[in-house]
């Protein structure tokens, strides 16, 4: 019988290579293992101060699950931001996801509708730390954010080796954060709940603080919580551990 698909979402200023020591374990086990890149992430082309949409950015995710062969699921898994990509495919194919893993991510069934989902899926950060883009001209809102370099491993991987760190620091881009202010989605969460959702809290996390965790996890209560002591990077800092708890929730 052939194993478990699994497609992998990244966050925000990531790409698909975030996830390469994972791609490499499940691989190994035998699961087929898919690492997509949004709009403006990782190797994708596209310049993210030109992404203006949800829809937009999550075109490549969206355009993947279109075209599996007929009756083939798929287990998604995002993190952080990718959350809501992954609320967003299973609002368009819920019958075509078999679950949705969400690795210290925005688990939000509607996306973005309230300053309340806004405070409990969105990461944080004071001005000081990043840099905006405002693709759109100085009077509108910015186009793209990106975290400063000197606050990428405190925020995003300070458990992780440094060498991992380092790489990260290299691919990162810009995310369009104006296009992902844009999720929201309208439907049924008792549709959505078809799915069997995993949430793996992080409980080391400086980008997405624990409580934020909780907050969804209390108020969107998911098949099962797994907790890792890690960092927002669990795919850098403890990789074999996050896949054992992974193939632990199938």
């Amino acid at each position: 019988m052939a194993k478990d698909h699994f497609v992998l979402v990244h966050g925000e200023g990531h790409g698909g290579w975030c996830w390469f020591k994972l791609r490499w374990l499940l691989e190994g086990s035998g699961y087929r293992v898919t690492c997509i890149d949004l709009a403006g992430g990782g190797v994708d082309p596209t310049d993210p101060n030109t992404v203006r949409t949800f829809e937009q950015y999550d075109k490549p995710l969206l355009d993947l699950i279109s075209t599996l062969p007929e009756g083939e699921k798929v287990i998604l898994m995002g993190h952080g931001i990718g959350g809501l990509s992954v609320i967003h495919a299973m609002h368009e194919f819920v019958d075509r996801v078999k679950q949705a893993i969400f690795v210290a991510a925005a688990m939000l069934p509607f996306g973005l509708q309230t300053d309340e989902d806004k405070k409990d899926g969105l990461p944080s950060l004071p001005d000081n730390e990043i840099e905006s883009t405002f693709g759109a001209g100085a009077d509108d809102p910015p186009t793209t954010v990106a975290l400063r370099l000197e606050f990428q491993r405190d925020r995003l991987s300070q458990q992780s080796p440094e060498e991992d760190s380092i790489l990260a620091s290299m691919l990162m881009r810009p995310w369009p954060v104006s296009a992902i202010s844009t999720a929201s989605f309208e439907g049924d969460d008792e549709r959505l709940n078809r799915v069997k959702r995993v949430f793996i809290k992080t409980e080391r996390d400086h980008m997405l603080d624990p409580q934020q965790q909780d907050s969804m996890i209390k108020k969107w209560p998911p098949s099962e919580v797994l907790v890792i002591d890690t960092d927002h990077s669990p795919f850098f800092s403890a990789p074999e551990q996050l896949f054992n708890l992974i193939v632990k929730s199938l």
